[in-house]
């Protein structure tokens, strides 16, 4: 998004008497939005492990600047890196991003930074009955905004899961009730079968992503794991790289005891972030994200649900739609309308 405050002026080249061209004034003379680099590649600490990390580092560019600087992103991540490391106990992916991006913001003059980083990370858990240990990988990402005003910052996890289809299952079990009762069966004897033995349906592999953003004022604790749990129990059933066979259709009766729509899990996913961080104020922002890899189609399903902590306790506690739901991009750039009525 592009604002209209004034920048400040480029610093000076280090190199003495070199003309700085990014410095000069463009032939046309239009902010841009956005100006940085992305792809960015490296070796992180959190929590004394080592992580693999892409950062994207961003800043707006007014109209009397032709360039940004963009070795000055680089020499910024590189030192932020250092010094949060060093001072930070324990270091949170946010906590970086956030120190990138007022970083950023300072050596490039600009009025608005934005960096995102998502780091690939292991985790080790027993497989559900055999209990082997598995290493499962996760993404987990930090993101931030500098403006004048403050920073907001957010948290965020990525998760795959498995969900199994409420609406195909139904059929099948319709199915299976007309040919219990052509073959005699009591509608008392049918529901003692279904009552023990899952229903088929047709599975997909979901990827659910959740985030939390706090305003700078922000001091609740938002730890990476308990939203990793939130994101993995809103799928019908958490998946798992190495299984012994007793592993296996422990998921699978799991799965199909509890079909779930696409949908299902982002409100399970809102659900979870309201029952379990009661201490987030009104003001803080999530965004849920769930999308299906079909079997039985080509396409893919996706839904989602964002806004104000405010916005969802309310229409969780009501049952009523609010009047307007936050955008990420509103929620960043401080320009939300605050809680809102039903």
């Amino acid at each position: 998004m592009a604002t209209t405050t004034k920048h400040h002026p480029a610093s000076p080249s280090p190199q003495a008497g070199a003309e700085d061209v990014q410095a000069r004034t463009p032939s046309i003379p239009v902010e841009l939005s956005r100006v940085g680099v992305t792809g960015v590649e490296k070796v992180i600490r959190i929590r004394e492990e080592l992580f693999y990390a892409r950062l994207e580092c961003f800043v707006d560019l007014g109209s009397e600047q032709k360039g940004a600087h963009m070795s000055r992103f680089e020499e910024v991540v590189n030192e932020a890196i250092g010094e949060v490391v060093l001072k930070e106990s324990p270091f949170r992916a946010e906590t970086l991003a956030k120190h990138i991006a007022e970083l950023v913001r300072e050596r490039q003059g600009s009025a608005r930074a934005e960096v995102t980083i998502a780091a690939r990370y292991p985790e080790h858990k027993p497989a559900p009955v055999s209990g082997v240990r598995t290493q499962e990988i996760y993404t987990l990402y930090g993101r931030a905004v500098a403006l004048a005003s403050g920073t907001r910052r957010m948290v965020g996890v990525s998760a795959t899961g498995m969900t199994a289809c409420p609406c195909a299952q139904e059929l099948v079990a319709a199915r299976a009730r007309a040919r219990l009762r052509a073959d005699d069966f009591s509608d008392e004897q049918i529901e003692r079968v279904f009552e023990h033995v899952p229903v088929a349906t047709h599975n997909q592999r979901g990827l659910g992503t959740l985030h939390i953003g706090c305003l700078e004022e922000c001091d609740a604790e938002i730890d990476a794991s308990v939203l990793l749990a939130i994101v993995e129990g809103s799928m019908s059933s958490e998946i798992y790289e190495l299984m012994k066979r007793s592993d296996e259709v422990e998921v699978v009766e799991k799965a199909h005891r509890r079909p779930r729509f696409v949908e299902d899990c982002v409100r399970e996913m809102v659900s979870g972030v309201v029952s379990r961080f009661p201490e987030l104020d009104a003001a803080s922002f999530v965004s849920a994200r769930q999308e299906n890899l079909e079997t039985i189609h080509q396409h893919n399903v996706v839904a989602e649900r964002h806004g104000l902590m405010s916005e969802l306790r309310r229409e969780i506690e009501t049952g009523l739609p609010v009047s307007h739901q936050t955008t990420l991009d509103e929620w960043l750039d401080g320009s939300s309308r605050g809680p809102t009525a039903p």
